[in-house]
């Protein structure tokens, strides 16, 4: 009896999925948005909820006269929809407005990053500790390729306490600035508390900041206090954009990826699991791990 109970729940459920599919079909937007997806009826069928989202934020474009008038969830940029591997997966493009504003700032910026490392620089890197050498010298060759290589990945550098992983990154991104590229570098763990304290204009001039910088730098992530709010909302969505648009982005932390994967599930359900397993590949895509275990410069 529990078998035929779950083939009759499951139809019904099919059953509900395909009405709701059918009444978005009926908006004309709905329509012209998944035939441009190159996907079959049971994926739509599925998503149908996150595409009429989509609809209503293209509408809401559609009609938009400057950044200040946007009606979306995320200021100045729209939910959208791409299929990967006969999946439907949505992240938040820039629009027109977002573009414009963005191209017009052109400084290094900094948030929450200490005056130590906003005033880093290669010349002053230690190598007095052979176990940095191979990294000082990675990003020297980093840098040498940087304005060659179309897809030069980032770096995921983790290791020990006080190793210098901070300001060795932060020394690369204010290299990489002089050469005219819009660069931001980040304290992520208070960063994410400056954010969730001021949701207001405040709060979009500095996501935009992050999604669109040339380079970013994430420094000490792991160490925040990690929520469905930071994981989804904040970290997914940079990291989404940024691997849409071939965005240059390093990482620090104290932890290597696998414990970063650990760091970043808050229930043990495979829902959760998933969410975390997301960030990690989208962490892989945009750079390469690499570990520093070095004598604790912080002594």
């Amino acid at each position: 009896m529990n078998k035929i109970g779950n083939m009759i729940g499951k139809k019904n459920k099919i059953n509900i999925l395909k009405k709701n599919y059918m009444l978005a079909l009926e908006d004309k937007s709905f329509i012209k948005l998944v035939n441009s997806l190159n996907a079959t009826e049971e994926t739509l069928m599925k998503n149908t909820s996150k595409l009429e989202s989509s609809v209503l934020e293209l509408k809401n474009c559609s009609t938009c006269n400057s950044l200040q008038n946007c009606k979306n969830k995320v200021k100045g940029y729209v939910y959208f929809p791409k299929v990967e591997n006969e999946n439907i997966v949505f992240s938040y493009k820039a629009c027109k407005y977002t573009k414009k504003s963005l191209q017009d700032k052109n400084d290094v910026i900094f948030y929450e990053t200490p005056m130590s490392l906003r005033n880093a620089s290669l010349k002053n890197l230690h190598i007095d500790d052979k176990k940095r050498i191979g990294i000082i010298k990675y990003i020297k060759e980093f840098i040498s390729k940087f304005e060659t290589e179309e897809k030069l990945k980032g770096i995921y550098l983790h290791g020990s306490f006080g190793s210098g992983k901070s300001y060795i990154l932060s020394a690369l991104v204010n290299e990489l600035s002089k050469k005219g590229y819009k660069c931001v570098n980040v304290y992520y763990p208070v960063l994410l508390l400056t954010l969730k304290e001021s949701f207001n204009e405040d709060f979009n001039t500095k996501f935009n900041t992050l999604l669109d910088a040339d380079i970013l730098l994430i420094d000490d992530i792991g160490a925040e206090n990690n929520t469905s709010w930071s994981r989804d909302e904040i970290l997914g969505i940079i990291l989404q954009y940024r691997m849409d648009n071939n965005k240059t982005t390093f990482f620090t932390s104290n932890l290597n990826l696998e414990e970063l994967e650990e760091h970043l599930k808050i229930a043990n359900q495979n829902s959760d699991k998933v969410k975390a397993r997301r960030i990690i590949e989208r962490i892989k895509y945009l750079s390469n791990e690499i570990e520093l275990i070095s004598e604790n410069k912080r002594k």
